[in-house]
This record gives structure tokens, sequence and C-alpha cells, in this order.
């Protein structure tokens, strides 16, 4: 029974997301932080690329359905920290802080 329990721990750690998401420097970016704030922590990106999506939403009211697109902008900023660091692409929706992703070693 404690094996149960102490390996449902485990997992239950393992699948809940880290409370930050990248670090610069000393200071911690979290996810939902918004861009200046991951900007003041960081610095410049390397490179930035901007669009916008749209994205199906289902609005339910007296019993019918109804879709509506909404416009969604995408902000990805990618950061090059040195070889001895990953490259990290930090994906942002309507201005907060959604992904961060590790491309590999830096240069």
């Amino acid at each position: 029974m404690k094996k149960a329990i102490l390996l449902s721990g485990l997992c239950l750690c393992l699948l809940a997301p880290s409370a930050w998401a990248l670090r610069c420097g000393s200071r911690l970016v979290t996810l939902g932080d918004y861009k200046l704030q991951v900007l003041s922590k960081c610095g410049e990106p390397i490179f930035t690329d901007s669009r916008i999506e749209f994205r199906v939403v289902r609005l339910y009211g007296s019993g019918l359905e109804f879709e509506r697109y909404v416009p969604v902008t995408i902000d990805e900023w990618t950061y090059n920290f040195g070889p001895n660091r990953f490259v990290q692409l930090l994906r942002f929706e309507n201005g907060r802080l959604v992904d961060v992703e590790s491309l590999g070693y830096g240069e």
C-alpha cells in the first residue's frame, strides 16, 4: 500500500507543471508572465516572430450553440544563452507567456 501511494505521488510530481519556466541569470521567468516582465528579466531576444491565429470559441445559451472565431496574437521569442545552455523558444499568446521550448545548445 505504501509503495502505491509513493508511486502515485511521484507520478503527480512528474506530471505537474513546474513553478517556473526559465531562468535568466538570477531571475525566474514563469508561465503567465507578460512580455514586458520577460523583457526586463532576460533582455532582448535574438529573434522574434509574430502572427495572428483565429480560434473557434463555442458559446452556449438558450439551448443554442454558437461558434465564433477569435483572433489570438502569437509572439515567439528566441534566446541564445551560449554554448553551455539550450536555446529557448518562448511563446506568448495575447501578451502572456504560455510555453517555453528548448531547442538544443546555443553558440
